[in-house]
């Protein structure tokens, strides 16, 4: 069943938005992006889509109030039918996470028994997590794609590499979206004082694997400042990163915060036995947001809903809409899209994360310098896990998830391969048919 929960009739010139998995708590994010950002992504309609319902009521009651506060008359949405949800949508945002965070306290912890990165999207972690996900995404996409096939699919579900190249494989419309280089590229433009529009990132490899190999201001052939902010700037720099100053200095780019586990694998190691999984940290988050979400009262979203992560997520997701629809939106924009000779190491049908224009026709990458061979090394190897860990989500087996898991830069080791992989089935073998 569907519910109305305020707003006016849908104007046929506005948008229709569905957002699967609208019961998360990041939901108010992306609610009070779309209410700030309405110019630029007029939405007639938004509906959140989740099978938890209570959850879904409460995230609904304050997107409702939200709305009524910023004088957005669009209307709102909730139901649990998938189908219903996504009918003559223009565009589906896919946030969801098969398992909850049950399963993502599993990603985080068992890999640490043999000596490896627990972690929700790379390592042994984050291949389970593709696991579970990726059926679970096709089955939505193509039940979008029977109801409106014209529809744009946006993913922010992690791994967003490879769910986005299951969707891309699969024939769907689809273009892949993370938060780094937009919290990045805010970071960047406070430290140069200058508007975040007027900062563009040279920004290449996969989805949590990229580095900025330059910071470019007023455009793609804008003056290139990274030297600048190296030079002014590293201390900063090296301590969101958490890695130390001496490495930017040697390398001469920056590196996403995720290479951390990469760079300094066994120091993150000893890390994460020491204190409790993030999953554990966010799942107790999560019981105080939907406290205040319940709260009648409440119409804006909460400070504490900082600390749950996804900074500036929902400005990106509305300028992405609001470009592959045909509006306004950024027309350069980071984003998950196929390779198709950009990275010329890289087979056409990878799925990188760089630059792209960005409009009705889709994502296409602008033209990126040719990493040094540090980087694309990396990239080529983690694109040949990828391909394997898609094989495996696909086609299941344990021969294939062992294969998967050979092959990751943080493992690659076969006695640690052989443990990991039984203990990934054994701790997922709800979610995984084949098990």
């Amino acid at each position: 069943m569907l519910h109305s929960i305020g707003g006016q009739p849908p104007n046929p010139r506005q948008t229709k938005i569905a957002v699967v998995g609208g019961g998360s708590t990041y939901t108010p994010e992306l609610i009070d992006g779309f209410a700030r950002l309405r110019d630029t992504l007029p939405i007639s309609e938004l509906v959140l889509i989740d099978p938890a319902t209570d959850r879904l009521e409460l995230v609904g009651g304050l997107a409702r109030r939200i709305f009524a506060r910023q004088g957005h008359d669009g209307k709102i949405i909730t139901t649990s039918d998938l189908d219903a949800g996504v009918a003559d949508a223009d565009a589906v945002l896919l946030q969801l996470r098969v398992g909850g965070q049950a399963a993502r306290n599993q990603d985080e912890t068992w890999p640490l028994e043999c000596g490896c990165v627990g972690q929700e999207t790379t390592g042994a972690g984050g291949l389970a997590k593709a696991l579970r996900t990726v059926p679970v995404v096709l089955d939505i996409a193509e039940r979008v794609r029977r109801s409106n096939p014209d529809a744009w699919i946006i993913d922010f579900t992690n791994p967003v590499g490879i769910v986005t190249r299951a969707l891309l494989q699969a024939g769907h419309k689809a273009v892949g979206l993370c938060n780094v280089a937009i919290g990045l590229q805010r970071k960047f433009a406070a430290l140069l004082e200058v508007a975040a529009a007027d900062v563009h990132l040279n920004h290449v490899g996969l989805n949590h694997l990229t580095w900025e190999t330059g910071v470019r201001l007023g455009g793609p052939e804008g003056e290139d400042v990274l030297p600048k902010l190296l030079a002014e700037h590293s201390d900063a720099i090296a301590d969101d990163l958490r890695l130390p100053r001496a490495v930017l200095d040697r390398l001469g780019v920056i590196p996403s915060y995720y290479l951390r586990y990469f760079y300094a694998h066994d120091e993150v190691v000893r890390e994460l036995r020491t204190k409790p999984s993030r999953a554990a940290e966010v799942a107790e988050m999560e019981k105080q947001l939907l406290k205040m979400y319940g709260d009648p009262a409440l119409d804006t979203k909460p400070e504490l809903l900082a600390k749950r992560g996804g900074a500036f997520y929902s400005e990106a997701a509305v300028d992405l809409a609001a470009a592959l629809l045909g509006g306004g939106g950024n027309p350069y924009q980071v984003v998950n899209t196929v390779n198709n000779g950009t990275l010329s190491f890289l087979p056409d049908d990878a799925v990188i994360e760089v630059q792209a224009a960005v409009g009705a026709q889709g994502a296409t990458p602008l033209p990126v310098p040719e990493p040094d061979p540090l980087y694309s090394g990396l990239i080529t190897h983690v694109t040949a896990y990828e391909d394997l860990a898609l094989e495996a989500a696909l086609r299941g087996g344990r021969d294939r998830v062992f294969k998967a898991l050979l092959s990751h830069p943080l493992i690659g080791q076969y006695e640690y391969a052989d443990g990991l992989t039984d203990k990934l089935i054994a701790h997922n073998q709800e979610h995984l048919t084949w098990a």
